[in-house]
């Protein structure tokens, strides 16, 4: 946030130093959007598409982690739905949406 304010104080000094100034303003804005769009926005869209990756490919035996933390072996499968198996008998149907990798299966 420091950075932006320097940069905005720069552009009003560089206002009336000339043209030269404000190129450099939008050269560095410019810069600072390309700098968040690769260290932010990109890899959580690459994150994004792994998880909807491997929600689409779920098969019965896959362990995994609902949004909530619960863990269990996938059940069953069906369109929006998943039934995980928790414990014995214990099932429980959630949606795909709030599934996870279980990261601490091998």
């Amino acid at each position: 946030m420091n950075v932006l304010i320097t940069l905005l104080q720069q552009a009003a000094a560089g206002a009336q130093g000339g043209q030269a100034n404000q190129w450099s303003f939008w050269i560095m804005i410019a810069a600072l959007f390309a700098v968040m769009y690769f260290f932010m926005i990109r890899p959580q869209r690459k994150q994004q598409k792994e998880l909807e990756k491997f929600r689409s490919g779920l098969k019965k035996g896959d362990r995994i982690v609902t949004a909530g933390g619960i863990y269990g072996t996938v059940a069953d499968i069906e369109e929006r739905t998943v039934l995980v198996k928790v414990d014995g008998d214990v099932k429980l149907r959630v949606d795909k949406s709030s599934i996870q990798k279980d990261s601490s299966a091998n």
